[in-house]
């Protein structure tokens, strides 16, 4: 799963890099929790968008909120049958972005956070869907981060990784026009792990309210 990234890049870059339009102002994150308000690029059929979405995906059906804290991820390989996913995996599709993400990693009863990162320092997308819902008193956009199994980096930290869209995928991730499921499908898999990088990080980012630079920094006893 993935349950806890950051971003902390300069919007300059963020906009240089993935090229969108934002009318908002984006704030460092350090830990950023389900949810929270997370940076979401669609597009509009001409250009890309930047926009705030919540973490965690509230279907249209919903009754209420609370399913969100159940849907901050979407499995990659059940992605096109599950009902909470296949329409926005259709028509939905957008990037999240990240310029890290953490781990945790079991050792006896105790577990150490791990953070994941590009060996370049760039940001990055996660594949993820989106979704309006309109049962309460203004309209809620919120999102999900799709899933895949791990690659070699991250496999002895956890068995799941979420799925990083390489910037040749964006462009057809992002076409509200393209729909064949297959090759849709074909792009959730696992990111190169030779363009990335992991590194232990102190157990602070354990509790959502830290919300730090400490929260990157390399655990240098381990």
């Amino acid at each position: 799963m993935c349950g806890r990234f950051s971003l902390a890049t300069d919007q300059e870059i963020l906009q240089n890099q993935f090229n969108f339009i934002l009318n908002d102002e984006i704030l460092n994150r350090y830990n950023i929790a389900p949810s929270q308000n997370v940076l979401v690029i669609g597009s509009n059929g001409k250009e890309r968008v930047g926009t705030k979405m919540r973490w965690g995906l509230v279907p249209p059906w919903s009754k209420d909120t609370k399913i969100s804290y159940k849907m901050i991820n979407a499995r990659s390989e059940t992605i096109d049958e599950k009902v909470s996913f296949k329409n926005p995996f259709l028509r939905k599709r957008c990037l999240i972005l990240s310029d890290g993400f953490y781990e945790w990693k079991k050792n006896g009863t105790e577990k150490q956070p791990y953070r994941f990162k590009m060996k370049n320092n760039l940001p990055f997308a996660f594949a993820g869907l989106w979704e309006r819902w309109d049962k309460g008193d203004t309209p809620l956009f919120t999102c999900t981060i799709i899933t895949t199994k791990a690659n070699t980096l991250t496999e002895d930290v956890h068995d799941r990784m979420p799925v990083i869209l390489p910037a040749d995928a964006h462009n057809k991730w992002l076409d509200r026009d393209f729909g064949d499921m297959k090759q849709l499908k074909s792009l959730l898999i696992p990111y190169n792990e030779e363009e990335m990088e992991k590194y232990p990080v102190s157990n602070i980012v354990n509790s959502p309210h830290n919300d730090s630079a400490e929260c990157l920094e390399r655990l240098n006893s381990l």
